[in-house]
């Protein structure tokens, strides 16, 4: 068998084991949320603040989807056309300086083109009082973005160009094998390496919220590091919590501003769904999903490479060449964009599955419905999106779904 067939075996048995991954480890059951319970939540919530998030949404989406037609026809040009090839050019110097400083310069480009777009964003953020920051703020968190996105754009490009470098045949099957071992690697190292920079985090304090965490996740049977508060005040209003990292680096991070906003009992339920997660091992989950994708993209960025036109229009001879990187960029924001609503969809699942843990955990459905309408109402999201731009890029459950599941399960009880 050819290299080129072991590439395209390779791909096969990699979309299998994702499929299968996928299938088992999804939760495809979801929690009843009937539509008339969703309306009459609705219908519960202060129609001034409905109304003023739905406005608030209806401006940012002349700033996202704007952003995104541009961003992708940005990194389009950037790979379908010389430009890319010629930006790599401009670095003097041996390949590795071409890799590091050609590939700098191309994201940097890519950036720089949105960059209008994340300040309008911010403008919106502050007029509405989301957001807490100034412009120095801002931009200092925007450059620590860039520098995080660069060392780990870097890492990848270095890597990548490296094996095709001592490898020109095999460099696809090493690659593979690699980028998934790096997703592995940032799971573990991200919670902390990467979260300090943007945000500092300290152990929550001695108290009867604390001590009720901590029994909360002993008895659901969930070995957590510990429960953090990030200080997400001094650049938002927004409420939010959230788990990361694995086995040794797992923890529960609550927002300042839930403790200053929610009373006890709903910061509880979004704790219990915050170990739901770690219960069913969602991070796992979604590590060794972004695993597999991870290599089934370096396959087929092998087998890309072999498509003349496509070298043609980038105006490079091989995708192994640092003359490539633009290119790169082109296929992997095509993909991301294609994976989107996929992924999109199995976060819901996901989701809606820490909801119901969270439910069961402290059978307490009004002080879960209550934590969900606080959510929403504070964060100003729209409580009930339309339904083609929740399918597409909703991450979540609707507020009002996962307001429904809550009276569905009191029912059930």
């Amino acid at each position: 068998m050819t290299v080129r067939g072991w590439a395209w075996l390779t791909l096969i048995v990699l979309c299998a084991a994702l499929a299968v991954a996928v299938a088992v480890l999804v939760p495809w059951h979801r929690p009843p949320a009937p539509r008339a319970d969703q309306l009459a939540a609705l219908a519960e919530l202060p129609a001034d603040r409905v109304a003023k998030a739905r406005e608030l949404r209806g401006e940012l989406r002349w700033i996202t989807y704007p952003a995104m037609l541009i961003g992708l026809a940005a990194a389009l040009v950037l790979g379908l056309t010389p430009l890319g090839s010629w930006l790599v050019g401009l670095v003097p110097g041996p390949w590795i300086a071409k890799v590091l400083g050609g590939g700098l310069l191309v994201l940097l480009v890519a950036d720089l083109i949105t960059l209008p777009f994340a300040a309008w964003r911010h403008t919106v953020a502050v007029r509405y009082g989301l957001s807490t920051q100034g412009w120095g703020g801002w931009a200092v968190d925007l450059l620590k973005g860039y520098a995080v996105a660069a060392v780990l754009g870097a890492i990848a490009l270095l890597g990548f160009y490296t094996l095709t470098r001592f490898l020109p045949n095999w460099w696809w099957a090493v690659g593979a094998v690699g980028a998934a071992v790096l997703v592995v690697l940032l799971s573990f190292v991200f919670p902390v390496l990467v979260e300090p920079v943007f945000n500092k985090f300290t152990p929550m304090a001695d108290g009867p919220l604390r001590s009720e965490l901590m029994d909360l996740a002993q008895r659901d049977g969930v070995p957590v590091r510990d429960v953090l508060v990030a200080d997400a005040s001094r650049r938002t209003t927004a409420l939010n919590a959230y788990v990361s990292g694995i086995g040794p680096t797992r923890r529960i991070v609550v927002y300042d501003t839930l403790l200053r906003e929610a009373p006890q009992s709903e910061v509880v339920a979004v704790a219990a769904h915050e170990l739901g997660h770690a219960k069913r091992g969602d991070v796992v989950i979604g590590t060794v999903i972004g695993a597999l994708g991870a290599a089934i993209f370096v396959v087929g960025l092998y087998l890309l490479g072999a498509w003349s036109w496509l070298l043609h229009r980038a105006g490079v001879e091989s995708i192994a060449e640092p003359r490539a990187i633009g290119l790169l960029l082109a296929v992997a924001t095509v993909g991301g964009l294609l994976a989107g609503p996929a992924q999109a969809y199995v976060s819901r699942l996901i989701e809606a599955r820490a909801d119901e843990h969270a439910l069961e955990l402290t059978g307490d459905p009004a002080g879960f419905e209550q934590m969900q309408g606080r959510l929403s109402l504070v964060n100003l999201g729209d409580p009930d999106p339309p339904a083609w731009e929740q399918a597409l890029f909703g991450s979540h459950p609707t507020t009002v779904e996962r307001m429904a599941a809550a009276r569905a399960f009191a029912r059930s009880r």
